[in-house]
């Protein structure tokens, strides 16, 4: 059975506990507005249609960048990519934790943007 995934967010985790100096610079750097939801614990900054979104972190490890990954069946993408050699880390209620083979984290997700059921690849 085949399902769709696709990059749904880019995140930018800054190791800080306020994020309005994180979001002062990467709005100004990416060239577009931004705001600070309402726990203090996101920013996200508006990207153009298509495109993948921008989310800023608050986090308490070392500051990094990962790719959140869209699909509509995160189990079967879970096992798609254990197959190609990446592990499960850890799996929460919205999200599971990937690490690639090159030692990369990213995360699984639901759709997050709009146009996904339409622009989503289809993958086996």
């Amino acid at each position: 059975m085949s399902h769709k995934s696709r990059i749904g967010v880019i995140v930018i985790d800054c190791k800080t506990d306020e994020l309005s100096d994180a979001l002062a610079f990467w709005s100004r750097a990416l060239s577009c507005e931004g705001h600070i939801d309402a726990r203090g614990k996101y920013a996200i900054l508006a990207n153009g249609d298509g495109e993948p979104r921008v989310l800023l972190q608050a986090v308490g490890h070392e500051p990094r960048v990962h790719l959140d990954i869209e699909t509509d069946d995160r189990e079967a993408e879970v096992a798609r990519l254990e197959a190609l050699g990446a592990k499960r880390v850890e799996t929460l209620p919205r999200w599971t934790i990937m690490e690639a083979p090159t030692g990369h984290r990213f995360c699984l997700c639901g759709p997050q943007r709009p146009d996904f059921e339409t622009n989503a690849r289809q993958v086996a």
